[in-house]
């Protein structure tokens, strides 16, 4: 379930060796402060210290590294002992989002998805924070508004005529008509149940979620919040780490720069069918995966993004997978899917 950002996700345990049976992540090891493990198959590694004073580094050196307390080598008397078996430890989303460098971020409107997903995660340096868009790269938004309008207003249109993915300029009205159509189209039985999974989303999204930091960016306005989340929640549970709202094309309210918030949330990669999201994030330095599912979004062709260092071209989610793969496992034939859920699976 969503909770609101800032709300504790899960409530502390105090440092009790008992949390680490109980599949959590707490130890005390400084009596004064908790310290932060994630879970190795030789020995429990220390990420952080909880009292509010980071681990200085000659601390971190002596729990880390070197054959000090808590490593592989270590031959100290203080030495943590080597674990036979154990349940897996669970990084809460929080701690995930804030160990990859992201500070609070209250521009845009931003909610936890769920706690934790349940899997065993990676080192926390090591993940990698991916931002996903919803309209046409989790749900086909597009198909859904177009049976709307045509059926209030009588304008037949094809996805394959959105050459550009602003509604005034397709349906030949106003935008602030635009805009008045999209809100009257949320109030409708289209946007409820309309609205599907990309084929192909939901098992990709399950493998990446277990070696990447998933939280959702979507231009989605602020009105519409309730319904995404419940949306997101039925098709990708326990998937999502944080929903960020942009609030663009809204009636009212401040709209935030999807580059703003990709920053903010220490994003590394985008995935987005917008071409013009993809060149403004691309221009922030963030790698995006410019989604055309099929080949069957004309306004995801336009030419000004070809030659951009950071922008790739995907056409489905078994090509997201292997882009991914190819920078998060460097090494090995990441051109072969059988690489791929070698890795995630």
């Amino acid at each position: 379930m969503v909770t609101a950002a800032g709300a504790p996700l899960v409530t502390p345990l105090k440092a009790e060796l008992r949390c680490f049976q109980a599949g959590r992540y707490c130890v005390d090891v400084s009596r004064n402060g908790r310290a932060k493990y994630v879970n190795r198959p030789y020995s429990l590694v220390p990420r952080a210290c909880c009292s509010g004073n980071p681990l200085s580094s000659s601390a971190g050196d002596r729990l880390c590294g070197g054959g000090g307390v808590g490593s592989r080598n270590s031959g100290g008397d203080g030495e943590l002992p080597r674990p036979r078996a154990f349940a897996p430890l669970l990084c809460d989303s929080e701690d995930i989002r804030l160990g990859n460098g992201a500070s609070q971020f209250s521009g845009a409107k931003d909610y936890h998805i769920g706690s934790s997903n349940g899997l065993p995660c990676p080192e926390l340096s090591q993940k990698i924070v991916v931002a996903v868009d919803i309209d046409e790269v989790l749900g086909n938004f597009v198909s859904a508004i177009s049976q709307f309008i045509a059926e209030r207003y009588s304008l037949h249109q094809a996805v394959s005529e959105y050459h550009v993915y602003e509604f005034a300029k397709i349906w030949r009205c106003s935008k602030d008509e635009a805009n008045i159509r999209v809100h009257e189209f949320f109030e409708s039985s289209y946007f409820k149940t309309a609205i599907h999974p990309i084929p192909g989303a939901q098992q990709a999204i399950r493998n990446l979620s277990k070696v990447c930091n998933m939280s959702i960016v979507t231009s989605r306005q602020y009105a519409i919040q309730d319904h995404t989340i419940e949306w997101i929640n039925k098709h990708y549970p326990d998937l999502f780490q944080k929903i960020y709202f942009g609030n663009h094309f809204a009636l009212n309210g401040k709209s935030i720069p999807k580059s703003e918030i990709c920053r903010s949330l220490g994003a590394k990669v985008l995935i987005d069918d917008n071409p013009g999201y993809a060149i403004e994030c691309a221009e922030a330095g963030i790698k995006v995966l410019l989604f055309d599912y099929e080949n069957s979004y004309p306004w995801s062709k336009t030419e000004f993004v070809n030659g951009h260092p950071l922008i790739t071209r995907v056409h489905n989610w078994e090509e997201v997978e292997l882009h991914l793969a190819s920078w998060i496992f460097p090494t090995g034939n990441t051109t072969s899917s059988n690489f791929v859920k070698e890795q995630f699976l």
